[in-house]
């Protein structure tokens, strides 16, 4: 069960440049999954999410995928990871779960939200430097794979988890959301792996009319995107089963997380590149 934390309400925590009026898509997230740092903005658009639909389980259901798919190519021999709008820290962080399986696993934090790097740089405090964060736009790939931190730590000649976990559908089709993932395949050398988690409103489009709209108020927009669209974010590898799946579909551990409501709300999958 989650338990929801004090509400962050000092006004001296809010970095310079953020006007906390204005709901934010990260900090809305933190609030689906029962954290501290997000504002009444936040808590107030989330509210109304929330009013239309499961969004605590939602968000609980891909924070399990995401552990569940961190492990499994961890698992594979991958010891090296950037994770693309990586939302404020919450459980199963990715350095803690591909740590499980290899204790010096290298991971590249990635987010363009100063309140995120806030709370991502005050979490990595004191800890060992094989863990980065890279203050940086997804929408530039470029930017990322050439950040001095970033070539730091990851050697694109080996292979590395590159994951997208819910950040996609925040990009607009302008934006384009498969070119983006194409320039992190270009630079991923074989036996990498590709996660990646995208909401969708194919089971209850006139919900996910309502949902877009509260999203419109707050800093990033949300799309929603059908199967074949996010399946083409698949293209150059090789989608290991179910395929490009329901959350709840793809490898659960337990039996309760099949039962998890709204898992019709994510695709998600994981790709190895040949």
């Amino acid at each position: 069960m989650l338990i929801r934390k004090a509400a962050m309400t000092n006004p001296s925590r809010v970095p310079t440049g953020i006007n906390p009026n204005v709901p934010n898509a990260a900090r809305m997230y933190d609030y689906y999954l029962g954290g501290k740092d997000n504002f009444a903005a936040d808590r107030e658009a989330a509210e109304k999410i929330m009013a239309l639909g499961p969004s605590r389980e939602i968000c609980l259901a891909n924070r399990r995928f995401l552990g569940r798919a961190i492990r499994h190519i961890a698992h594979e021999g991958i010891k090296q990871f950037i994770d693309l709008g990586t939302g404020l820290p919450n459980q199963n962080n990715v350095h803690e779960v591909a740590r499980t399986v290899h204790p010096d696993a290298r991971v590249v934090y990635v987010d363009y939200d100063p309140v995120v790097i806030v709370h991502a740089r005050a979490l990595l405090a004191g800890t060992d430097n094989n863990i980065t964060i890279v203050h940086a736009d997804v929408r530039e790939p470029a930017t990322i794979l050439d950040s001095p931190e970033t070539t730091r730590l990851i050697d694109f000649r080996e292979p590395v988890g590159v994951v997208f976990l819910g950040v996609l559908h925040y990009l607009t089709d302008a934006d384009d959301p498969w070119s983006v993932v194409a320039a992190f395949r270009e630079r991923m050398a074989p036996g990498s792996g590709l996660i990646v988690s995208h909401l969708t409103d194919d089971a209850h489009p006139e919900v996910g009319v309502a949902a877009r709209e509260v999203y419109d108020e707050a800093d990033a927009p949300l799309v929603h995107r059908s199967h074949d669209q996010v399946s083409r974010m698949f293209d150059g590898f090789r989608v290991l089963e179910p395929g490009v799946a329901h959350v709840a579909e793809w490898r659960p551990d337990e039996a309760w997380e099949k039962e998890l409501a709204g898992s019709e709300w994510w695709y998600v999958g994981v790709g190895h590149k040949p």
